[in-house]
């Protein structure tokens, strides 16, 4: 069983200082650090954190939002860290412990909500859709090609011309119009 750290800020300028002393003060052996913001999706050492997690581990932050930026972010995270064997602790924020029942209770209600809450979005998104497909609105990005394009593109092609030279003059890609 290890206590891994996990540190960020945002900017270059902000300093981790504080997080590092907090994290190791609290037995974190191992501390994974970056400076990116927690809104992008792609921050390598919180993956390279997750892919290092054991059985019995606990990744520990200083607070909640150093490891997500969203609740949705924050709750996949930790449902992620639960599957490897591993828990979950929030020094700033006692109640996110889910080497605790409470801890765990509180995250799988939090779970439960935010999944009600996909559900309530899935289904507005869905009647949305729904209304305005009656409404006549077409999904997609519009075609690159008129109709009339792809029947001449369809034509030149039967008379022998190139993929390259109609894909060419349309300015499309080759694939494209073998497509048609």
């Amino acid at each position: 069983m290890a206590i891994v750290g996990y540190a960020r800020v945002s900017t270059k300028d902000q300093n981790l200082t504080g997080q590092l002393e907090a994290l190791k003060a609290a037995g974190a052996t191992t501390i994974f650090k970056e400076k990116v913001s927690g809104a992008r999706a792609d921050r390598p050492q919180l993956a390279k954190l997750m892919a290092s997690l054991q059985t019995g581990d606990i990744v520990l932050v200083t607070k909640l939002d150093r490891l997500g930026r969203s609740t949705r972010e924050l709750l996949d995270l930790i449902e992620r860290i639960g599957r490897t064997g591993a828990a979950f602790r929030s020094l700033g924020d006692p109640l996110f412990d889910t080497t605790s029942s409470q801890g765990r209770l509180l995250s799988t209600l939090l779970a439960a909500i935010a999944e009600f809450e996909r559900e309530l979005i899935r289904e507005r998104t869905s009647g949305g859709r729904e209304r305005a497909m009656a409404r006549g609105v077409k999904f997609g990005r519009k075609p690159k090609l008129s109709e009339y394009q792809r029947q001449e593109a369809i034509r030149r092609r039967a008379e022998g011309e190139t993929l390259v030279s109609i894909a060419k003059s349309y300015a499309v890609n080759p694939s494209m119009i073998s497509r048609l």
